[in-house]
C-alpha cells in the first residue's frame, strides 16, 4: 500500500497516464530550461490525480512537462525524484480551481520561479501585449490602415467594404486549441441580404478529446520566453554569454539606422503615381470593380499602364449631394507629383466636360467650372443632376519618367430617385512628350517586306511593352563574312515579314570552358538582347489590345545522345499565316509563332573546338482555300393562258 492508502500498482498506472496525457497536451510554447523539471515525480504533484477527479486533468496540462524529458520513466525510480523544493508549491484550492484561462498569457512576474531558471529580463522598452481576445485577433489583416479584400475580420473594413465581399477568408477565429472549452470568433457573409452584410459571433467550442486541458497551472509557461534585451547594465554579460562577436559573421538583427538609399528620381512601369496630400501613402485612384460589379475606391493608377473600368456604384437619393464618388471635384482636386517622393506638382486640368441628359444626348458644357451634384424636382419625382458619369484622364510623360501634364475629361449626367446602381467609366492613358510615331508594318495586315512588330508583356492584364525601333523588336542572328559569332556578336537583322532566311556563325573555342558558360552564351547569341515574348497579329495591332497579339510558343529539343551537357546550336522560327478578309483585297495576319531551340552534347575536350551556330526563319501560309461562290441559278416563273390548250383539253 502506497503512504496514502492506495495501492502501488494503482499510484504507478495513474502516474503513467498523466505523463502520457501531458506529451498529447504539452504546450511547445515553453522555452525556458525549467520546463525540464519532471514534475510528476515528485509526489506532491502526483497527489491531485488520485484526490479528486478534477485534479487529474491539471495535472497532465502541467506546462512543465513539455519537454520529452518529462515523459521519461521517473516513476520508476522515485530515488532519482527531484525535491519538492524544485517544484512550484501548488495549493488545493489552486488545483481545484475551474476558471478558464486565455490560450496566450504574458508571463506573471509575480510567478514563483524554479531554481535554474533565468529571472525574468528586465525590459528596455514597450513590448506588444499578447492578444488573448479571440474577437480582436485576425490574421488576414495584412494591410496597414487598408481595408483586406474579403477579410472579415479587418477592423479597417466599413459596411460599404462589406457589401462588396463574397466570402470570408478566415471564417473561424480561435485560441489555443488544447482547451477543453474556448472562445471562437464565427464571421460569414450574409449575401441575400441588400445590401450584403457581414455577421459576427462569438460562440464557446468544446473540445472533445479526453486529453484537453481543462485548467492550467503554471500561467508563465502560455507564451514564450520574453528574450532579454541588452542594455548598459547587462550588455557585458550578454556579450560574454554569446561569445562575443565574429568580424567575418554579420549580424541577423536588422539595423535600426536610417537609411542611405537614394530616393527614386523617375516614375518607373507599374509604379503607383503618387499625389500631393497629408500622408506620404497617397495615390491617385482609378475605380475599378473587384469582387464583384461594385466600385471599389483603392485601385491605384500605375505608370504606363493604361487601363479602363466600368463599375456600378450604390446610390441613394439623399445622399446625393455628399457623395464624393459623383463629385466632380474629387477626380479634379488631386495634384500628381512628377516624380516620386518630390515637391513638384502637377495639377489635373480639366480639357473638356460634356453632359448627358436623361434621353443619352450629349452637350458640351463651356465655362461653367467646377459642378457639384445637387437635387432637383421634377414635378413628383427627384432628379440628382451633375453627378459624374465618365472618367477619363490623359497623362503626358518624358521619356526620364516624369510626368509633365494631366488632363482630365468628364461627362457629367442625371439619374432619378428609381435608381440605385449607378453605371460610371473611368479610363487612364499616357502620352510620351515629343515622342516620334513608330511606323506601322501594314494596316491592318502586313506587307512583305516590313518587320514584325513585336515586344512582351511584364505582368497579366497588362499591355504588350514595345521599343520605339521597330527594326530591333524581332532580330536574328547576322551572318558575318568572317564567320565569327564573337566578331559579330550584337549585329541582329530584323525578321521582314515573307522572307525565309537562314542565318549563322562559328564559335571557335580553346582551353577548358565550363559547359553551363558556354550554353549561356551561345543561347544569348541565339535569341538576341531582348527575345520577344508577343507578335502582333496585324502590322497595326495596337499595344493595349492583347487579344489581338499572337504568344511566341518557345520549345526546346535536347539530343538523343545523352551527355552531361547539352549546347545549343540552333534556332528555328517558324511564323504561320493566314489571308483574311476579303478575296479582292486580302491581308496578311500571323496566327502562330514557334522557336525551336536545338542542342546537341557537348563536343569532346581538345585543343580547339568549333561549334556551328545557326538561326532560320520560315514563312508558312496556312490560308484555306476560298470556297468559289456562285448566284443560285434563276427560277423561270412561266404560266400559260387557261385557254392555251382549248378544244383539246
Amino acid at each position: 500500500m502506497g503512504p496514502w492508502g492506495f495501492p502501488l500498482l494503482l499510484l504507478v498506472l495513474l502516474s503513467c497516464c498523466a505523463s502520457a496525457s501531458t506529451q498529447a497536451v504539452a504546450t511547445p510554447a515553453v522555452a525556458t530550461p525549467a520546463v525540464a523539471t519532471p514534475a510528476a515525480a515528485t509526489p506532491a504533484a502526483a497527489t491531485p490525480a488520485v484526490a479528486t477527479p478534477a485534479a487529474a486533468t491539471p495535472v497532465a496540462a502541467t506546462p512543465a512537462l513539455a519537454t520529452p524529458a518529462a515523459a521519461t520513466p521517473a516513476l520508476a525510480t522515485p530515488a532519482v525524484a527531484t525535491p519538492a523544493v524544485a517544484t512550484p508549491t501548488m495549493t488545493k484550492e489552486d488545483l481545484n480551481s475551474t476558471e478558464a484561462t486565455p490560450a496566450t498569457l504574458k508571463p506573471s512576474s509575480s510567478s514563483p520561479r524554479t531554481p535554474g531558471t533565468p529571472r525574468a529580463p528586465e525590459l528596455s522598452g514597450p513590448r506588444p501585449t499578447p492578444v488573448t481576445d479571440v474577437a480582436a485577433l485576425c490574421v488576414c489583416d495584412l494591410l496597414p490602415a487598408q481595408c483586406d479584400v474579403n477579410c472579415c475580420c479587418d477592423p479597417d473594413c466599413s459596411t460599404m467594404d462589406f457589401s462588396v465581399f463574397s466570402a470570408c477568408s478566415v471564417p473561424v477565429v480561435t485560441g489555443d486549441g488544447q482547451f477543453c472549452s474556448q472562445k471562437a470568433a464565427v464571421y460569414w457573409m450574409n449575401l441575400t441580404a441588400d445590401p450584403p452584410h457581414r455577421v459576427f459571433r462569438l460562440t464557446d467550442q468544446i473540445n472533445p478529446s479526453v486529453f484537453c486541458v481543462h485548467i492550467s497551472n503554471y500561467k508563465p509557461a502560455l507564451s514564450f520566453a520574453t528574450p532579454e534585451v541588452p542594455n548598459e547594465n547587462n550588455f557585458d554579460r550578454l556579450m560574454q554569454a554569446s561569445g562575443g562577436f565574429t568580424p567575418s559573421v554579420e549580424s541577423d538583427v536588422p539595423s535600426t539606422a536610417p537609411s542611405d538609399a537614394p530616393q527614386p528620381t523617375k516614375y518607373e512601369y507599374g509604379v503607383p503615381l503618387q499625389t500631393a496630400g497629408a500622408s506620404s501613402g497617397s495615390f491617385l485612384s482609378l475605380p475599378s470593380p473587384l469582387t464583384s460589379s461594385l466600385c471599389t475606391d483603392e485601385n491605384p493608377a500605375a505608370f504606363l499602364v493604361s487601363q479602363a473600368f466600368e463599375c456600378s456604384r450604390r446610390v441613394d437619393m439623399e445622399e446625393c449631394e455628399g457623395m464624393e464618388a459623383l463629385s466632380m471635384a474629387h477626380y479634379s482636386s488631386p495634384a500628381i507629383l512628377r516624380v516620386p517622393n518630390s515637391t513638384t506638382q502637377v495639377s489635373i486640368k480639366i480639357q473638356s466636360v460634356m453632359y448627358r441628359s436623361l434621353n443619352h444626348t450629349l452637350t458640351r458644357l463651356e465655362g461653367h467650372g467646377v459642378l457639384r451634384p445637387s437635387l432637383v424636382s421634377a414635378g413628383q419625382d427627384r432628379l440628382c443632376s451633375n453627378v459624374v458619369l465618365e472618367v477619363k484622364y490623359s497623362l503626358l510623360y518624358m521619356a526620364a519618367g516624369q510626368i509633365r501634364e494631366a488632363s482630365l475629361s468628364l461627362v457629367l449626367g442625371t439619374f432619378s430617385s428609381t435608381v440605385t446602381l449607378l453605371q460610371q467609366k473611368f479610363e487612364i492613358h499616357f502620352i510620351q512628350h515629343r515622342g516620334k510615331p513608330v511606323p506601322l508594318s501594314g494596316n491592318p495586315g502586313y506587307r512583305v517586306g516590313l518587320p514584325l512588330a513585336a515586344g512582351f508583356q511584364p505582368q497579366k492584364g497588362s499591355g504588350i511593352i514595345q521599343t520605339a525601333n521597330r527594326q530591333g523588336q524581332f532580330t536574328v542572328l547576322r551572318s558575318a563574312g568572317a564567320q565569327d559569332c564573337l566578331a559579330s556578336e550584337g549585329l541582329r537583322d530584323p525578321v521582314l515579314f515573307g522572307y525565309n532566311v537562314q542565318s549563322g556563325c562559328q564559335l571557335r573555342l580553346t582551353g577548358a570552358i565550363p559547359c553551363g558558360l558556354l550554353a549561356q552564351k551561345i543561347q544569348d547569341l541565339l535569341r538576341g538582347q531582348a527575345f520577344p515574348d508577343y507578335v502582333a497579329a496585324f502590322g497595326n495591332s495596337w499595344a493595349q489590345d492583347v487579344q489581338d497579339w499572337v504568344p511566341v510558343r518557345y520549345i526546346t529539343h535536347s539530343s538523343n545522345v545523352k551527355g552531361p551537357c547539352q549546347l545549343p546550336v540552333a534556332l528555328g522560327i517558324e511564323v504561320k499565316w493566314t489571308k483574311y478578309g476579303s478575296l479582292l483585297n486580302p491581308q496578311a495576319r500571323i496566327v502562330n509563332v514557334t522557336a525551336q531551340l536545338f542542342s546537341i552534347p557537348e563536343p569532346p575536350p581538345g585543343p580547339e573546338r568549333t561549334v556551328v551556330v545557326s538561326t532560320t526563319v520560315t514563312f508558312v501560309d496556312v490560308s484555306a482555300p476560298a470556297e468559289a461562290g456562285f448566284r443560285s441559278p434563276p427560277t423561270i416563273n412561266a404560266r400559260l393562258p387557261f385557254s392555251f390548250f382549248f378544244p383539246f383539253v
